[in-house]
């Protein structure tokens, strides 16, 4: 059985060394597989019959050539993995020791560069010291000399105050003179002498007026403090002509005229009303004229004299004419501004009046288009598919209108809500010239309704418009372009008249400073104007 069984081992041995010696390369391990059981075989029949022994010895000697190729082979790799082992930490080693040498050489560098910097840093403090030191003991002599500057030219502030004053007097008193020599100075007197009375000599001092009347210009202090600088150049005035005097006569004269005229020059003043100036000076000239006469009339030796300080003290008396009168123009400009004010408040109240009346106006068509949109929706109940489709076209473009409608009410309510507007610049050289301007302010959500109020209102031509400049603070943006043309002002009383003597350039210019986006129409057709001229001319 034994026999039988090494005989079956051998001969699948034989089979599977005869398959894989067709393909080594591929199944030496099924050889080494079929070389082992020709073996076992072997030792179970404890012999070797004669050709297939003979194949047996040979594949064992191919199985210790293979071995010992596979040894070779295995020696040849462990040698070649070492090799390359031993030249991989050789190379490591060469770049860890070169890396190494190259991080010495920069940690060198870094640590002469912070030494470097160490040095300029020390350098830099030390000279920095170095300056504050030098600044903080000039600073003491800096701080006296600038204390004694200060006190020098608050010194000579004073001084140029002292004679600026005094050079107002001078100037005074030298137009007092030239106004005399203007007026006076050709006048001949042919006066005979009279005596005047010693009993009205006497009574000089109980004719002089006990009661000055209070003046309206006494209630505003810049005003009160010209008044007095005045005052004080009249009183000036009287006594260096009163000196000229040497006899009762004329002395009594000349006190009487000067009595009179101080009551005369109250009487004036405290009379004084708006848009009289022109008639004030007038009388103020006829005063002194006929004072002038009556006193050389009593005695033409003092005519020359009187003549020359009637001029002066003319001068004095206009001057002080001025100066009240200036009460009344700003008492006339606080009308104005009060004015304007209601004038303002009025077209703000119109302005909303409007606008509510055009807020009902959109919301009555946002009804309408809500309703026109609940009524199609409607009937998309029983459409078929073209009908559903025109339906909500024509739903989409309801909405779309709608919304143009409520983004109308929106603007509306906030112009009722708050300061948005715009603000208008126009002109109209046929009836006002050239470079005349208005600028103006209005909450209407067309600004041009407003503009062509202002054209059928009084004007022979309709207005050209330059500019419409819209903001939420329309208000404070027409206060701004006021502020910087208020010297420009065409009537510097009535601020309700907002019209201003500008260039298109210079208007321009100041239009750009205040909003950059803002357009600005150069050309001014004023066509009705020049078709008037044309049919005029021709």
């Amino acid at each position: 059985m034994k026999k039988v069984l090494g005989v079956v081992i051998i001969i699948f041995g034989g089979l599977f060394a005869l398959a894989a010696s067709m393909d080594f390369s591929e199944a030496w391990g099924l050889l080494i597989s079929g070389l082992v059981m020709i073996y076992l075989g072997y030792k179970l029949m404890n012999q070797v019959p004669g050709p297939l022994g003979r194949n047996i010895v040979q594949l064992e000697q191919k199985r210790d050539e293979l071995e010992k190729y596979i040894t070779n082979k295995e020696e040849e790799k462990q040698k070649i993995i070492a090799e390359a082992k031993e030249q991989a930490e050789k190379e490591t080693t060469e770049l860890i020791t070169h890396n190494e040498e190259l991080l010495e050489h920069l940690e060198s560098k870094l640590e002469n560069k912070e030494e470097e910097w160490d040095r300029i840093v020390s350098d830099a403090k030390a000279q920095a010291d170095k300056e504050i030191v030098e600044l903080y003991e000039n600073r003491t002599t800096i701080l006296s000399e600038l204390k004694e500057a200060k006190e020098e030219t608050e010194k000579l502030r004073k001084k140029i105050n002292t004679q600026v004053k005094k050079l107002a007097k001078a100037k005074e008193l030298h137009s007092s003179a030239t106004y005399a020599l203007e007026t006076y100075a050709g006048r001949d007197f042919m006066y005979e002498k009279i005596a005047f009375p010693k009993a009205d000599f006497l009574a000089l001092e109980e004719l002089a007026p006990t009661v000055t009347l209070k003046l309206k210009s006494m209630d505003v202090k810049p005003l009160r403090a010209a008044y007095k600088d005045n005052a004080k150049v009249i009183d000036q005035v009287l006594k260096t002509y009163e000196k000229r005097y040497t006899t009762k006569a004329n002395t009594s004269i000349y006190q009487l005229m000067v009595i009179a005229l101080r009551a005369e020059l109250q009487n004036l003043l405290y009379n004084l009303k708006y848009e009289k100036i022109d008639t004030t000076i007038n009388d103020v000239k006829e005063t002194t004229g006929k004072y002038l006469k009556l006193a050389a009339e009593g005695n033409q030796n003092i005519a020359p004299t009187l003549t020359k300080f009637i001029g002066e003290i003319e001068h004095l008396f206009i001057n002080a004419v001025k100066i009240e009168y200036e009460y009344y123009v700003k008492k006339e400009q606080e009308k104005s501004e009060q004015a304007a004010l209601r004038e303002q408040m009025r077209q703000e109240a119109e302005e909303r009046k409007l606008l509510k009346e055009e807020r009902k106006k959109i919301e009555l068509e946002e009804v309408k288009y809500h309703n026109e949109i609940t009524k199609i929706e409607d009937q998309l109940k029983d459409a078929d598919d073209e009908k559903t489709a025109q339906l909500n076209a024509r739903i989409l473009e309801l909405q779309k209108q709608l919304d143009d409608v409520e983004h109308k009410k929106e603007d509306v309510i906030n112009r009722q809500n708050g300061k948005a507007g715009n603000v208008y610049v126009i002109s109209n050289i046929g009836s006002f010239g050239e470079n005349v301007f208005k600028i103006g302010m209005t909450r209407r959500i067309d600004p041009m309704e407003r503009v062509k109020e202002l054209s059928s209102a009084s004007v022979p031509f309709p207005f050209d418009i330059h500019s419409f400049i819209f903001s939420d603070d329309a208000v404070a943006l027409e206060s701004k372009l006021h502020t910087n043309l208020n010297e420009n002002r065409v009537n510097k009383v009535n601020l309700r008249k907002e019209f201003f003597n500008v260039t298109l350039d210079e208007l321009e210019t100041i239009v750009e400073s205040v909003d950059s986006t803002a357009e600005f129409n150069r050309t001014i057709l004023a066509e009705q104007f020049r078709q008037s001229q044309y049919y005029g001319e021709n």
